[in-house]
Protein backbone atom coordinates (compact mmCIF):
# COMPACT_ATOMS: atom_id res chain seq x y z
CA UNK A 1 0.00 0.00 0.00
CA UNK A 2 2.71 1.87 0.69
CA UNK A 3 4.42 1.63 -2.77
CA UNK A 4 0.78 2.52 -4.25
CA UNK A 5 1.00 5.96 -2.42
CA UNK A 6 4.65 6.50 -3.73
CA UNK A 7 3.34 5.85 -6.72
CA UNK A 8 -0.02 7.85 -6.86
CA UNK A 9 2.28 10.54 -5.73
CA UNK A 10 3.86 10.96 -9.26
CA UNK A 11 0.09 12.21 -10.39
CA UNK A 12 -0.01 15.23 -9.02
CA UNK A 13 1.96 17.19 -10.38
CA UNK A 14 -0.05 16.39 -13.49
CA UNK A 15 -3.53 16.84 -12.07
CA UNK A 16 -5.05 18.75 -14.90
CA UNK A 17 -3.99 16.44 -17.82
CA UNK A 18 -4.86 13.12 -15.71
CA UNK A 19 -8.65 14.49 -15.02
CA UNK A 20 -8.93 15.76 -18.47
CA UNK A 21 -7.61 11.96 -19.79
CA UNK A 22 -10.44 10.45 -17.20
CA UNK A 23 -12.65 12.23 -18.27
CA UNK A 24 -12.35 11.80 -22.02
CA UNK A 25 -11.99 8.04 -20.62
CA UNK A 26 -15.47 7.99 -19.00
CA UNK A 27 -16.86 9.62 -22.08
CA UNK A 28 -15.62 6.89 -24.32
CA UNK A 29 -17.08 4.47 -21.99
CA UNK A 30 -20.42 6.27 -22.47
CA UNK A 31 -20.22 6.36 -26.34
CA UNK A 32 -19.65 2.79 -26.16
CA UNK A 33 -23.57 1.99 -24.70
CA UNK A 34 -25.39 3.78 -27.70
CA UNK A 35 -24.94 0.96 -30.21
CA UNK A 36 -27.04 -2.08 -28.38
CA UNK A 37 -29.48 0.99 -27.34
CA UNK A 38 -29.85 1.66 -30.73
CA UNK A 39 -30.10 -1.74 -32.02
CA UNK A 40 -32.51 -2.69 -29.53
CA UNK A 41 -34.48 0.53 -30.46
CA UNK A 42 -34.45 -0.36 -34.30
CA UNK A 43 -35.05 -3.67 -33.89
CA UNK A 44 -38.32 -3.38 -31.27
CA UNK A 45 -39.65 -0.22 -32.90
CA UNK A 46 -38.32 1.26 -35.97
CA UNK A 47 -38.09 -2.47 -38.13
CA UNK A 48 -41.78 -3.60 -37.02
CA UNK A 49 -42.79 0.06 -37.86
CA UNK A 50 -41.27 0.32 -41.26
CA UNK A 51 -40.08 3.82 -39.62
CA UNK A 52 -37.49 4.57 -42.59
CA UNK A 53 -36.51 7.80 -41.44
CA UNK A 54 -35.72 7.34 -37.46
CA UNK A 55 -33.82 4.24 -39.20
CA UNK A 56 -31.35 6.59 -40.85
CA UNK A 57 -31.44 9.46 -37.87
CA UNK A 58 -30.37 6.41 -35.59
CA UNK A 59 -27.45 5.56 -37.71
CA UNK A 60 -26.63 9.47 -38.37
CA UNK A 61 -26.67 9.49 -34.89
CA UNK A 62 -24.08 6.61 -33.97
CA UNK A 63 -22.05 7.86 -36.74
CA UNK A 64 -21.43 11.06 -34.97
CA UNK A 65 -21.09 8.77 -31.79
CA UNK A 66 -18.16 7.02 -33.52
CA UNK A 67 -16.72 10.46 -34.82
CA UNK A 68 -16.62 11.55 -31.04
CA UNK A 69 -15.48 8.29 -29.33
CA UNK A 70 -12.43 8.64 -32.38
CA UNK A 71 -11.57 12.03 -31.61
CA UNK A 72 -11.60 11.07 -27.54
CA UNK A 73 -9.44 8.86 -28.63
CA UNK A 74 -6.75 10.04 -30.12
CA UNK A 75 -6.56 12.51 -27.08
CA UNK A 76 -6.28 9.82 -25.06
CA UNK A 77 -3.77 8.13 -27.14
CA UNK A 78 -1.22 11.44 -27.34
CA UNK A 79 -1.95 13.02 -23.79
CA UNK A 80 -2.07 10.01 -21.87
CA UNK A 81 0.90 8.94 -23.38
CA UNK A 82 1.87 12.53 -23.11
CA UNK A 83 1.13 12.34 -19.09
CA UNK A 84 2.53 8.78 -18.52
CA UNK A 85 5.94 9.83 -20.48
CA UNK A 86 6.63 13.13 -18.21
CA UNK A 87 5.84 11.06 -14.59
CA UNK A 88 8.85 8.60 -16.35
CA UNK A 89 10.40 11.75 -16.89
CA UNK A 90 9.88 12.97 -13.06
CA UNK A 91 10.82 9.20 -11.91
CA UNK A 92 13.80 9.33 -13.86
CA UNK A 93 15.07 12.71 -12.16
CA UNK A 94 14.51 11.84 -8.82
CA UNK A 95 16.63 7.95 -9.67
CA UNK A 96 18.99 10.64 -11.27
CA UNK A 97 19.53 13.05 -8.45
CA UNK A 98 19.56 10.05 -5.66
CA UNK A 99 22.41 8.70 -7.71
CA UNK A 100 24.51 11.44 -7.54
CA UNK A 101 24.09 11.85 -3.66
CA UNK A 102 25.36 8.00 -2.98
CA UNK A 103 27.87 6.96 -1.50
CA UNK A 104 30.74 5.56 -3.53
CA UNK A 105 30.44 2.49 -1.57
CA UNK A 106 27.17 1.74 -3.30
CA UNK A 107 28.88 2.11 -6.53
CA UNK A 108 31.69 -0.26 -5.55
CA UNK A 109 28.99 -3.03 -4.73
CA UNK A 110 26.54 -2.17 -7.18
CA UNK A 111 27.10 -2.68 -11.14
CA UNK A 112 26.15 0.37 -13.52
CA UNK A 113 24.83 -1.66 -16.30
CA UNK A 114 21.76 -2.70 -13.73
CA UNK A 115 21.41 0.81 -12.18
CA UNK A 116 21.22 1.87 -15.70
CA UNK A 117 18.60 -0.87 -16.55
CA UNK A 118 16.79 0.48 -13.40
CA UNK A 119 16.51 4.18 -14.83
CA UNK A 120 16.02 3.57 -18.26
CA UNK A 121 13.90 -0.20 -18.96
CA UNK A 122 11.73 0.15 -15.95
CA UNK A 123 10.91 2.97 -15.66
CA UNK A 124 9.49 2.49 -19.61
CA UNK A 125 7.18 -0.05 -17.79
CA UNK A 126 6.33 2.59 -15.23
CA UNK A 127 5.28 5.13 -17.96
CA UNK A 128 2.77 2.40 -19.20
CA UNK A 129 0.96 1.23 -16.05
CA UNK A 130 0.73 5.47 -15.31
CA UNK A 131 -1.30 6.36 -18.54
CA UNK A 132 -3.17 2.61 -19.23
CA UNK A 133 -3.60 1.39 -16.22
CA UNK A 134 -6.01 4.22 -14.65
CA UNK A 135 -7.60 4.66 -18.01
CA UNK A 136 -7.62 0.93 -18.49
CA UNK A 137 -9.37 0.62 -14.84
CA UNK A 138 -11.92 3.62 -15.37
CA UNK A 139 -13.07 2.60 -18.50
CA UNK A 140 -13.92 -1.09 -17.10
CA UNK A 141 -15.64 0.55 -13.93
CA UNK A 142 -17.84 3.08 -15.94
CA UNK A 143 -18.57 0.76 -18.58
CA UNK A 144 -19.28 -2.83 -16.26
CA UNK A 145 -21.67 -0.02 -14.43
CA UNK A 146 -23.53 1.60 -17.13
CA UNK A 147 -23.84 -2.19 -18.75
CA UNK A 148 -25.35 -3.81 -15.64
CA UNK A 149 -27.89 -0.37 -15.28
CA UNK A 150 -28.94 -0.40 -18.65
CA UNK A 151 -29.16 -4.36 -18.66
CA UNK A 152 -31.17 -4.52 -15.36
CA UNK A 153 -34.15 -2.84 -16.42
CA UNK A 154 -34.57 -5.18 -19.05
CA UNK A 155 -34.23 -8.05 -17.18
CA UNK A 156 -33.10 -8.29 -13.47
CA UNK A 157 -32.69 -12.17 -13.17
CA UNK A 158 -30.60 -12.38 -16.43
CA UNK A 159 -28.87 -9.72 -15.46
CA UNK A 160 -27.97 -11.55 -12.22
CA UNK A 161 -27.46 -14.57 -14.31
CA UNK A 162 -24.71 -12.98 -16.65
CA UNK A 163 -22.81 -11.06 -13.76
CA UNK A 164 -22.63 -14.16 -11.49
CA UNK A 165 -19.51 -15.07 -13.45
CA UNK A 166 -17.37 -12.26 -12.38
CA UNK A 167 -16.28 -13.23 -9.04
CA UNK A 168 -14.69 -16.26 -10.89
CA UNK A 169 -12.86 -13.73 -13.10
CA UNK A 170 -12.03 -11.81 -10.05
CA UNK A 171 -10.99 -15.07 -8.18
CA UNK A 172 -9.00 -16.96 -10.81
CA UNK A 173 -7.08 -13.55 -11.95
CA UNK A 174 -6.08 -13.00 -7.95
CA UNK A 175 -4.99 -16.56 -7.76
CA UNK A 176 -2.81 -15.90 -10.37
CA UNK A 177 -1.18 -12.65 -9.79
CA UNK A 178 1.44 -13.90 -7.19
CA UNK A 179 2.97 -15.98 -9.50
CA UNK A 180 2.73 -13.42 -12.66
CA UNK A 181 4.09 -11.19 -9.70
CA UNK A 182 7.53 -12.95 -9.18
CA UNK A 183 7.87 -13.91 -12.62
CA UNK A 184 7.85 -10.32 -13.81
CA UNK A 185 10.09 -8.86 -11.11
CA UNK A 186 12.56 -12.37 -11.80
CA UNK A 187 12.56 -11.06 -15.19
CA UNK A 188 13.36 -7.49 -14.63
CA UNK A 189 16.73 -8.80 -12.22
CA UNK A 190 17.46 -10.83 -15.31
CA UNK A 191 17.50 -8.11 -17.80
CA UNK A 192 19.47 -5.61 -15.44
CA UNK A 193 22.17 -8.30 -15.24
CA UNK A 194 22.21 -8.70 -19.20
CA UNK A 195 22.68 -4.90 -19.30
CA UNK A 196 25.15 -4.89 -16.87
CA UNK A 197 27.16 -7.75 -18.97
CA UNK A 198 26.91 -5.60 -21.94
CA UNK A 199 28.29 -2.10 -20.64
CA UNK A 200 30.91 -4.11 -18.96
CA UNK A 201 31.87 -5.63 -22.32
CA UNK A 202 31.86 -2.76 -24.52
CA UNK A 203 34.02 -0.60 -22.21
CA UNK A 204 36.62 -3.24 -21.81
CA UNK A 205 35.89 -4.12 -25.76
CA UNK A 206 40.00 -3.28 -26.58
CA UNK A 207 41.31 -5.30 -23.63
CA UNK A 208 38.96 -8.44 -24.72
CA UNK A 209 40.57 -7.70 -28.46
CA UNK A 210 44.04 -7.59 -27.35
CA UNK A 211 43.54 -11.02 -25.30
CA UNK A 212 41.63 -12.65 -27.87
CA UNK A 213 38.59 -12.98 -25.90
CA UNK A 214 35.92 -12.35 -27.67
CA UNK A 215 34.80 -15.78 -27.73
CA UNK A 216 34.70 -15.70 -23.85
CA UNK A 217 33.35 -12.67 -23.75
CA UNK A 218 30.20 -14.09 -26.48
CA UNK A 219 29.71 -16.78 -24.14
CA UNK A 220 29.58 -14.85 -21.16
CA UNK A 221 27.08 -12.53 -22.53
CA UNK A 222 25.32 -15.86 -23.82
CA UNK A 223 24.94 -17.22 -20.42
CA UNK A 224 22.95 -14.14 -19.29
CA UNK A 225 21.30 -14.11 -22.52
CA UNK A 226 20.00 -17.38 -21.68
CA UNK A 227 19.09 -16.81 -18.11
CA UNK A 228 17.04 -13.86 -19.20
CA UNK A 229 15.31 -16.04 -21.93
CA UNK A 230 14.84 -18.67 -18.84
CA UNK A 231 12.90 -15.90 -16.88
CA UNK A 232 10.84 -14.70 -19.68
CA UNK A 233 10.16 -17.97 -20.34
CA UNK A 234 8.48 -18.57 -16.63
CA UNK A 235 6.88 -14.83 -16.98
CA UNK A 236 5.15 -16.04 -20.39
CA UNK A 237 3.88 -19.55 -18.61
CA UNK A 238 2.53 -17.21 -15.74
CA UNK A 239 1.00 -15.09 -18.28
CA UNK A 240 -0.35 -17.70 -20.78
CA UNK A 241 -2.07 -19.66 -17.77
CA UNK A 242 -3.25 -15.87 -16.74
CA UNK A 243 -4.48 -15.09 -20.41
CA UNK A 244 -6.12 -18.66 -21.33
CA UNK A 245 -8.10 -18.76 -18.28
CA UNK A 246 -9.64 -15.68 -18.10
CA UNK A 247 -10.14 -16.12 -21.70
CA UNK A 248 -12.00 -19.39 -20.53
CA UNK A 249 -14.36 -17.73 -18.11
CA UNK A 250 -15.18 -15.12 -20.52
CA UNK A 251 -16.00 -17.12 -23.35
CA UNK A 252 -18.32 -19.51 -20.59
CA UNK A 253 -19.71 -15.87 -20.09
CA UNK A 254 -20.63 -15.27 -23.71
CA UNK A 255 -22.55 -18.95 -23.83
CA UNK A 256 -24.60 -18.23 -20.24
CA UNK A 257 -25.52 -14.86 -21.86
CA UNK A 258 -26.58 -16.84 -24.98
CA UNK A 259 -28.47 -20.05 -23.10
CA UNK A 260 -29.83 -17.99 -20.74
CA UNK A 261 -31.09 -15.16 -22.64
CA UNK A 262 -32.16 -17.69 -25.52
CA UNK A 263 -34.23 -19.68 -22.49
CA UNK A 264 -35.71 -16.17 -21.20
CA UNK A 265 -36.87 -15.05 -25.06
CA UNK A 266 -38.36 -18.19 -25.37
CA UNK A 267 -40.55 -18.29 -22.29
CA UNK A 268 -41.38 -14.52 -23.36
CA UNK A 269 -39.78 -12.86 -20.13
CA UNK A 270 -38.01 -10.58 -22.36
CA UNK A 271 -38.44 -10.01 -26.31
CA UNK A 272 -36.19 -10.06 -29.60
CA UNK A 273 -35.14 -6.68 -29.25
CA UNK A 274 -33.73 -7.08 -25.54
CA UNK A 275 -31.87 -10.37 -26.36
CA UNK A 276 -30.20 -8.87 -29.00
CA UNK A 277 -29.18 -5.86 -26.98
CA UNK A 278 -28.11 -8.42 -24.36
CA UNK A 279 -25.98 -10.49 -26.34
CA UNK A 280 -24.24 -6.86 -27.71
CA UNK A 281 -23.74 -5.64 -24.03
CA UNK A 282 -22.24 -8.96 -23.32
CA UNK A 283 -19.93 -8.18 -26.08
CA UNK A 284 -19.00 -4.81 -24.71
CA UNK A 285 -18.94 -5.95 -21.00
CA UNK A 286 -16.32 -8.63 -22.57
CA UNK A 287 -14.06 -5.42 -23.79
CA UNK A 288 -13.88 -3.99 -20.02
CA UNK A 289 -13.11 -7.29 -18.22
CA UNK A 290 -10.41 -8.02 -20.69
CA UNK A 291 -9.16 -4.46 -19.70
CA UNK A 292 -9.00 -5.54 -16.20
CA UNK A 293 -7.46 -8.74 -16.75
CA UNK A 294 -4.33 -6.85 -18.84
CA UNK A 295 -4.62 -3.91 -16.09
CA UNK A 296 -3.67 -6.58 -13.27
CA UNK A 297 -0.81 -8.10 -16.14
CA UNK A 298 0.26 -4.17 -16.53
CA UNK A 299 0.26 -3.84 -12.69
CA UNK A 300 2.66 -6.71 -11.97
CA UNK A 301 4.91 -5.43 -14.73
CA UNK A 302 4.98 -1.29 -13.99
CA UNK A 303 5.10 -1.83 -9.86
CA UNK A 304 7.67 -4.70 -10.62
CA UNK A 305 9.83 -2.08 -11.79
CA UNK A 306 8.51 0.98 -9.90
CA UNK A 307 9.86 -1.33 -7.06
CA UNK A 308 12.79 -1.68 -8.01
CA UNK A 309 13.55 2.11 -9.00
CA UNK A 310 11.97 2.44 -5.20
CA UNK A 311 14.90 -0.20 -4.12
CA UNK A 312 16.81 2.91 -5.40
CA UNK A 313 15.95 5.28 -3.65
CA UNK A 314 15.75 3.87 -0.23
CA UNK A 315 19.37 3.16 -0.64
CA UNK A 316 21.03 5.77 1.91
CA UNK A 317 22.57 8.97 0.49
CA UNK A 318 25.45 10.86 1.23
CA UNK A 319 24.46 13.42 4.32
CA UNK A 320 25.97 16.51 6.02
CA UNK A 321 26.04 16.79 9.94
CA UNK A 322 23.30 19.29 11.06
CA UNK A 323 24.60 22.77 10.86
CA UNK A 324 27.36 21.55 8.54
CA UNK A 325 28.88 24.88 7.13
CA UNK A 326 30.23 25.18 3.59
CA UNK A 327 34.02 25.63 3.09
CA UNK A 328 35.20 28.93 2.77
CA UNK A 329 37.71 28.35 -0.19
CA UNK A 330 38.90 32.08 -0.49
CA UNK A 331 39.86 31.69 3.10
CA UNK A 332 41.37 27.73 3.73
CA UNK A 333 45.43 27.70 4.07
CA UNK A 334 45.34 24.13 3.79
CA UNK A 335 46.78 22.64 6.57
CA UNK A 336 45.70 19.09 7.41
CA UNK A 337 45.65 16.67 9.91
CA UNK A 338 45.32 13.01 9.89
CA UNK A 339 44.09 12.44 13.63
CA UNK A 340 43.83 8.87 14.71
CA UNK A 341 42.52 7.96 11.34
CA UNK A 342 40.97 3.99 11.03
CA UNK A 343 39.03 2.88 8.13
CA UNK A 344 38.15 -0.22 6.52
CA UNK A 345 35.77 -1.13 3.43
CA UNK A 346 32.93 -2.71 4.65
CA UNK A 347 33.33 -5.12 6.77
CA UNK A 348 36.07 -5.97 5.44
CA UNK A 349 39.84 -5.91 7.06
CA UNK A 350 41.20 -2.21 8.37
CA UNK A 351 42.97 -0.73 5.48
CA UNK A 352 44.40 2.01 7.62
CA UNK A 353 44.23 1.60 11.52
CA UNK A 354 45.00 4.63 14.12
CA UNK A 355 46.98 6.67 11.31
CA UNK A 356 48.30 10.05 12.57
CA UNK A 357 50.15 12.33 9.83
CA UNK A 358 50.05 15.96 10.09
CA UNK A 359 50.29 18.40 6.27
CA UNK A 360 51.09 21.76 6.69
CA UNK A 361 49.56 24.91 4.07
CA UNK A 362 51.65 24.79 1.06
CA UNK A 363 53.41 21.40 1.81
CA UNK A 364 53.90 18.86 -0.54
CA UNK A 365 53.84 15.66 0.90
CA UNK A 366 54.40 12.44 -0.63
CA UNK A 367 53.02 8.93 0.13
CA UNK A 368 54.79 5.73 -0.59
CA UNK A 369 54.52 2.48 0.75
CA UNK A 370 53.67 -1.34 -0.58
CA UNK A 371 50.55 -1.76 -2.91
CA UNK A 372 47.15 -1.99 -0.37
CA UNK A 373 48.99 -0.22 1.91
CA UNK A 374 46.32 2.73 2.42
CA UNK A 375 47.31 5.55 0.54
CA UNK A 376 45.55 5.96 -2.66
CA UNK A 377 42.46 5.48 0.65
CA UNK A 378 43.62 8.15 2.90
CA UNK A 379 43.52 10.42 -0.12
CA UNK A 380 40.21 8.85 -1.00
CA UNK A 381 39.33 10.27 2.86
CA UNK A 382 39.82 13.70 2.75
CA UNK A 383 37.15 14.91 0.43
CA UNK A 384 34.66 12.48 2.58
CA UNK A 385 34.28 9.93 -0.54
CA UNK A 386 34.26 7.34 2.21
CA UNK A 387 33.21 8.01 5.84
CA UNK A 388 35.85 7.55 8.92
CA UNK A 389 35.04 4.65 11.55
CA UNK A 390 37.20 6.12 13.89
CA UNK A 391 39.58 9.27 14.22
CA UNK A 392 39.43 12.76 12.51
CA UNK A 393 40.41 14.97 9.23
CA UNK A 394 41.14 18.69 10.20
CA UNK A 395 40.99 20.90 7.99
CA UNK A 396 43.10 24.68 9.25
CA UNK A 397 41.95 23.02 12.67
CA UNK A 398 38.20 22.07 11.87
CA UNK A 399 36.89 18.51 11.73
CA UNK A 400 35.89 18.58 7.87
CA UNK A 401 32.84 16.08 9.19
CA UNK A 402 31.67 19.51 10.32
CA UNK A 403 31.90 21.01 6.83
CA UNK A 404 29.42 20.10 3.90
CA UNK A 405 30.02 17.69 1.39
CA UNK A 406 29.88 19.44 -1.68
CA UNK A 407 32.27 22.57 -0.74
CA UNK A 408 34.88 20.35 0.84
CA UNK A 409 35.75 18.84 -2.68
CA UNK A 410 34.72 22.14 -4.30
CA UNK A 411 38.48 22.79 -2.31
CA UNK A 412 40.28 19.93 -3.54
CA UNK A 413 41.21 18.93 -7.35
CA UNK A 414 42.44 15.40 -7.60
CA UNK A 415 44.51 13.61 -10.90
CA UNK A 416 44.28 10.20 -10.50
CA UNK A 417 46.03 7.61 -12.73
CA UNK A 418 43.28 6.30 -14.34
CA UNK A 419 41.69 9.50 -16.04
CA UNK A 420 38.59 9.37 -16.70
CA UNK A 421 36.97 12.02 -19.54
CA UNK A 422 33.53 12.21 -21.12
CA UNK A 423 32.46 11.60 -23.93
CA UNK A 424 31.90 15.15 -25.44
CA UNK A 425 34.32 18.43 -26.57
CA UNK A 426 37.68 18.96 -25.53
CA UNK A 427 36.08 22.11 -24.11
CA UNK A 428 33.09 20.18 -22.19
CA UNK A 429 35.77 18.21 -20.60
CA UNK A 430 38.51 21.21 -19.21
CA UNK A 431 34.92 22.55 -18.42
CA UNK A 432 34.32 20.56 -15.59
CA UNK A 433 36.44 22.54 -13.74
CA UNK A 434 34.43 25.31 -14.06
CA UNK A 435 31.38 25.86 -15.81
CA UNK A 436 31.24 29.47 -15.70
CA UNK A 437 34.50 29.20 -17.02
CA UNK A 438 34.95 31.59 -20.74
CA UNK A 439 36.62 30.35 -23.62
CA UNK A 440 39.87 32.55 -22.47
CA UNK A 441 40.14 30.99 -19.30
CA UNK A 442 39.68 27.40 -20.78
CA UNK A 443 42.02 28.21 -23.62
CA UNK A 444 44.47 29.64 -20.14
CA UNK A 445 43.71 26.16 -18.23
CA UNK A 446 45.33 24.38 -21.31
CA UNK A 447 48.36 26.35 -21.91
CA UNK A 448 49.44 25.53 -18.06
CA UNK A 449 49.04 22.18 -18.36
CA UNK A 450 50.82 22.37 -21.55
CA UNK A 451 47.77 20.88 -23.90
CA UNK A 452 46.89 23.94 -25.92
CA UNK A 453 49.37 23.57 -28.93
CA UNK A 454 47.90 20.17 -29.18
CA UNK A 455 44.40 21.02 -29.37
CA UNK A 456 45.05 24.24 -31.62
CA UNK A 457 46.18 21.30 -34.27
CA UNK A 458 42.71 19.42 -34.23
CA UNK A 459 40.31 19.73 -36.91
CA UNK A 460 37.56 21.44 -34.53
CA UNK A 461 40.06 22.80 -31.93
CA UNK A 462 38.03 22.56 -28.84
CA UNK A 463 35.48 21.70 -30.44
CA UNK A 464 36.53 18.40 -31.67
CA UNK A 465 34.77 15.71 -29.92
CA UNK A 466 37.40 13.31 -27.68
CA UNK A 467 35.46 9.79 -27.57
CA UNK A 468 34.02 7.36 -25.16
CA UNK A 469 36.43 7.68 -22.32
CA UNK A 470 38.91 10.18 -23.99
CA UNK A 471 39.36 7.26 -26.27
CA UNK A 472 40.72 9.24 -29.43
CA UNK A 473 43.36 10.65 -27.00
CA UNK A 474 46.68 9.21 -26.03
CA UNK A 475 47.25 8.74 -22.25
CA UNK A 476 49.49 11.27 -22.06
CA UNK A 477 46.71 13.89 -23.82
CA UNK A 478 44.19 12.67 -21.28
CA UNK A 479 46.11 13.45 -18.27
CA UNK A 480 46.86 17.19 -19.79
CA UNK A 481 43.52 17.45 -20.15
CA UNK A 482 42.38 16.51 -16.36
CA UNK A 483 45.31 18.53 -15.14
CA UNK A 484 44.01 21.19 -17.37
CA UNK A 485 40.49 20.82 -15.46
CA UNK A 486 42.50 21.29 -12.11
CA UNK A 487 43.89 24.13 -13.29
CA UNK A 488 40.60 25.80 -14.38
CA UNK A 489 39.32 24.68 -10.93
CA UNK A 490 42.55 26.56 -9.34
CA UNK A 491 41.83 24.74 -5.75
CA UNK A 492 44.03 25.30 -2.68
CA UNK A 493 44.54 21.02 -1.88
CA UNK A 494 45.66 18.82 -4.70
CA UNK A 495 45.88 15.29 -4.62
CA UNK A 496 48.05 13.30 -7.22
CA UNK A 497 46.96 9.86 -6.93
CA UNK A 498 49.68 8.44 -8.80
CA UNK A 499 49.16 10.72 -11.84
CA UNK A 500 52.09 9.50 -14.29
CA UNK A 501 52.66 5.90 -12.95
CA UNK A 502 50.79 4.48 -16.26
CA UNK A 503 52.91 7.08 -19.03
CA UNK A 504 56.15 6.99 -20.19
CA UNK A 505 59.36 8.32 -19.42
CA UNK A 506 59.14 11.44 -21.97
CA UNK A 507 55.79 12.10 -21.56
CA UNK A 508 55.60 11.74 -17.38
CA UNK A 509 58.56 13.96 -17.60
CA UNK A 510 56.33 16.95 -19.77
CA UNK A 511 53.49 15.81 -17.37
CA UNK A 512 55.67 15.81 -14.35
CA UNK A 513 56.55 19.76 -15.16
CA UNK A 514 53.05 20.63 -15.00
CA UNK A 515 51.94 18.85 -12.24
CA UNK A 516 55.03 21.08 -10.51
CA UNK A 517 53.69 23.98 -11.46
CA UNK A 518 50.11 22.89 -10.55
CA UNK A 519 51.28 22.12 -7.22
CA UNK A 520 52.77 25.38 -6.47
CA UNK A 521 51.55 27.63 -3.43
CA UNK A 522 49.07 24.41 -3.06
CA UNK A 523 48.64 21.55 -0.17
CA UNK A 524 49.69 18.45 -2.33
CA UNK A 525 49.29 15.07 -1.24
CA UNK A 526 51.41 12.76 -3.78
CA UNK A 527 50.74 8.88 -3.86
CA UNK A 528 53.65 7.73 -6.04
CA UNK A 529 54.90 4.35 -7.25
CA UNK A 530 58.03 6.25 -8.27
CA UNK A 531 59.65 7.40 -6.04
CA UNK A 532 62.07 9.55 -8.09
CA UNK A 533 58.97 11.59 -8.72
CA UNK A 534 59.16 12.67 -5.00
CA UNK A 535 62.54 13.63 -4.18
CA UNK A 536 61.71 17.12 -3.68
CA UNK A 537 58.51 16.48 -1.45
CA UNK A 538 58.77 18.89 1.57
CA UNK A 539 57.65 15.61 3.38
CA UNK A 540 57.84 11.73 2.55
CA UNK A 541 55.30 9.61 4.71
CA UNK A 542 55.66 5.79 4.20
CA UNK A 543 52.28 4.25 4.91
CA UNK A 544 51.94 0.78 5.69
CA UNK A 545 49.45 -1.58 7.54
CA UNK A 546 50.84 -0.50 10.78
CA UNK A 547 50.20 3.51 9.89
CA UNK A 548 52.46 6.21 9.23
CA UNK A 549 56.08 4.25 9.57
CA UNK A 550 58.64 6.71 9.37
CA UNK A 551 58.03 10.11 7.30
CA UNK A 552 60.70 12.68 6.27
CA UNK A 553 62.43 14.51 3.19
CA UNK A 554 64.10 12.28 0.90
CA UNK A 555 67.55 12.55 2.47
CA UNK A 556 66.79 11.81 6.31
CA UNK A 557 64.89 8.59 5.14
CA UNK A 558 67.53 7.39 3.10
CA UNK A 559 69.84 8.09 6.03
CA UNK A 560 68.00 6.71 8.24
CA UNK A 561 67.95 3.24 6.53
CA UNK A 562 64.40 1.96 7.11
CA UNK A 563 61.68 1.10 4.89
CA UNK A 564 61.86 4.20 2.29
CA UNK A 565 65.33 3.34 1.79
CA UNK A 566 65.00 -0.33 1.63
CA UNK A 567 62.59 0.86 -1.05
CA UNK A 568 64.46 3.39 -2.75
CA UNK A 569 67.10 0.79 -3.13
CA UNK A 570 65.05 -2.01 -4.49
CA UNK A 571 63.83 1.04 -7.35
CA UNK A 572 67.35 1.73 -8.16
CA UNK A 573 68.87 -1.99 -8.90
CA UNK A 574 65.40 -1.99 -11.18
CA UNK A 575 66.86 0.75 -13.25
CA UNK A 576 70.02 -0.63 -13.41
CA UNK A 577 71.74 1.95 -10.98
CA UNK A 578 73.42 2.22 -7.34
CA UNK A 579 71.56 2.40 -4.69
CA UNK A 580 74.14 4.02 -1.94
CA UNK A 581 75.11 6.04 -4.84
CA UNK A 582 71.67 7.29 -5.59
CA UNK A 583 71.12 7.95 -2.29
CA UNK A 584 73.93 9.90 -1.25
CA UNK A 585 73.54 12.50 -4.10
CA UNK A 586 70.29 13.19 -3.70
CA UNK A 587 70.47 13.32 0.48
CA UNK A 588 69.76 16.75 0.36
CA UNK A 589 67.14 17.16 -2.56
Amino acid sequence: MQMLRKFIGYYRPHLGLFAADMLCALLVAGCGMFYPLITRQIINRYVPGRDIGMIAASGAALLGVYALRAALNWFIQYYGHVMGVRMTVDIRKDAFDHLQRLPFAYFDRARSGTIMSRIVNDTFEIAELAHHGPEDLFISAATLAGSFAILSRASLPLTLIIFSCVPFLVWFAASRRVSLSRASMRSRVEIGEVNADLENSISGARVSRAYGASAHELEKFQDGNESYATARAVQYRAMAWFFSGTGLILDALALVALISGGLFACLGKIDMGDFAAYLLFVGLFTEPVKKLVNFIEQLQTGMSGFVRVQELLAEKPEDDAPGAADVDAGGIRGDILFDGVTFRYGEGRHVLKDLTLEIRAGQTVALVGPSGGGKSTLCHLLPRFYDLEAGRILLDGADIAKYTRGSLRGCIGIVQQDTFLFAGSVRDNIAYGNFAATDAEIVAAAKLAKIHDFVDSLPDKYGTFVGERGVTLSGGQRQRLSIARIFLKNPPILILDEATSALDNATELAIQQALDELSAGRTTLVVAHRLSTVLNADKIAVVSEDGISEQGTHGELIAAGGAYAALWNAQSEARGGSGSGAGSETGGA
